[in-house]
């Protein structure tokens, strides 16, 4: 099954739906990190008690990954236009996606103490600085596997396969290691074992499902921007933002606007594991199981979410989306773990975080998927790693936003569930600034200077 759509240098070419499963494989395996690492079991672990504390541990992880943001924010733009340059997209994302893989790894020797505290977070946020950079190639080849009529369902197929794969990843890490007393291999719960043992096995996993993009997805040609020096591209991209600017405002509106509402998405997925953690009294069992569920749920609304896109356009599914996160997280944060009286019900803390824990992982994946899609469909041609440099770097330029809120509010009030406040406020700003922005169908493409 074949279709056909512009190669990476704009000539006619076929998209097998081969090459959609294979780039969506990476999302798959990626859900190992996002899902596992960063969300619902590792992230958990290191804000427990034995790091020192729920409150100081989840300020400290907040600190750590805004100053990873800063890495991203210098360096994302031109290493995306060199790896679109050089003919080297695929092998950039190889070796990031392998640097991602070590650092998770290596957290295998975190063990539980105070003393292992910042060994623990440095580890994180290195592995979330080489994961944006990964994502930075992963995202500029979507046009290479979509058409201009498909590219909103691919996007989403491949957000909607990254939530599945962290249902498996899961679901294999909960019968494997968190809940027998002796799980695979001997682990046991004694000094961390099982919860670093975790960390060897996210590592492996998106190892393995990272390889078909590697042999299915075909290489971008070299072009005249690969003889540039390093510095030397940073004059290159300050020319192409000018240039955009100049030919298509909206191109970089969008990039400020999606900046922040996506440090909210990110802050929510960052810090839900962690909240159900500290501040609904869970254990670790419990939020994995309500990660398996939200992961379902979360892969209803990325899939669904694709096919509006193609339909409708995406900015009204981002509108849509933010709107519903904003509703669900007021909920939690309204609510809280206390019980509550509503409709004649009896309304505990459990129920509250189930219903609406649930409700954001619905609208999380759409809205993500969406804003990729969103900015595909604006890239000029061959010139997809640059913008999508700047979609990370636009990120990360105000990527200390939710995680300097989310441990503000906390360190203000002495609880981890106002932290809650400080991510809605940021999803707010970011529904207010895209408001203004063009939809993809009314903005001109933007023109780019040669070398």
């Amino acid at each position: 099954m074949t279709h056909t759509t512009s190669g990476p240098a704009g000539t006619p070419g076929t998209v097998r739906r081969r090459e959609i499963w294979a780039w969506a494989s990476w999302d798959w395996g990626s859900a190992a990190f996002n899902a596992v690492m960063t969300t619902f079991v590792f992230t958990v672990y290191l804000t427990s008690a034995p790091f020192g504390g729920e409150a100081r541990a989840s300020a400290v992880l907040g600190t750590a990954l805004a100053i990873a943001g800063v890495l991203v924010f210098l360096l994302a733009p031109v290493t995306g236009q060199r790896s679109d340059a050089g003919g080297r997209r695929k092998l950039w994302l190889g070796i990031n996606t392998v640097a991602v893989c070590a650092a998770t790894g290596l957290c295998f020797f975190v063990y539980p103490s105070p003393d292992f505290l910042l060994l623990g977070v440095a580890l994180i946020a290195l592995a979330n600085v080489f994961f944006e950079f990964a994502n930075v190639n992963y995202y500029a080849m979507l046009k290479q596997v979509s058409t201009p009529g498909s590219v909103g369902k691919v996007s989403g197929f491949g957000w909607a396969m990254g939530y599945v794969g962290g249902i498996a990843a899961l679901a294999l890490v909960l019968v494997g290691f968190i809940n027998p007393d002796v799980g695979w291999f001997g682990v046991t719960s004694e000094n961390g074992q099982n919860i670093r043992a975790v960390a060897v096995f996210s590592a492996l996993w998106f190892l393995v499902f990272s390889l078909p993009i590697f042999f299915t997805v075909p290489e971008v040609p070299r072009t005249k921007a690969a003889q540039l020096g390093f510095f030397a591209s940073y004059g290159l991209l300050f020319r192409r933002i000018k240039a955009i600017y100049r030919t298509s405002p909206h191109t970089l509106w969008f990039l400020l606007a999606s900046a922040v509402f996506r440090d909210g998405l990110a802050a929510v997925f960052t810090f839900g594991g962690v909240i159900a953690a500290g501040t609904f009294g869970w254990d670790l069992p419990q939020v994995i199981m309500f990660a398996i569920f939200g992961n379902i749920v979360a892969a209803a609304g990325a899939f669904a979410g694709g096919f509006l896109d193609d339909r409708i356009g995406p900015k009204p599914v981002i509108v849509g989306s933010l709107t519903g996160l904003l509703v669900a997280g007021s909920a939690i944060a309204a609510l809280g773990p206390d019980e509550a009286h509503l409709f004649g019900l009896t309304w505990t803390g459990d129920t509250t975080f189930w219903i609406f824990g649930l409700a954001l992982c619905l609208f999380v994946g759409p809205a993500q998927s969406a804003s990729r899609a969103f900015l595909a469909r604006l890239a000029p041609e061959g010139e997809e790693g640059e913008l999508f440099g700047l979609y990370a770097t636009t990120g990360r330029a105000v990527s200390f936003l939710a995680p300097s809120l989310f441990a503000i509010f906390i360190t203000i009030f002495g609880a981890q569930r106002y932290g809650i406040i400080g991510i809605l406020l940021v999803l707010l700003l970011g529904l207010l600034a895209l408001l203004p922005v063009r939809a993809p169908d009314r903005t001109p493409q933007a023109v780019v200077p040669e070398v």
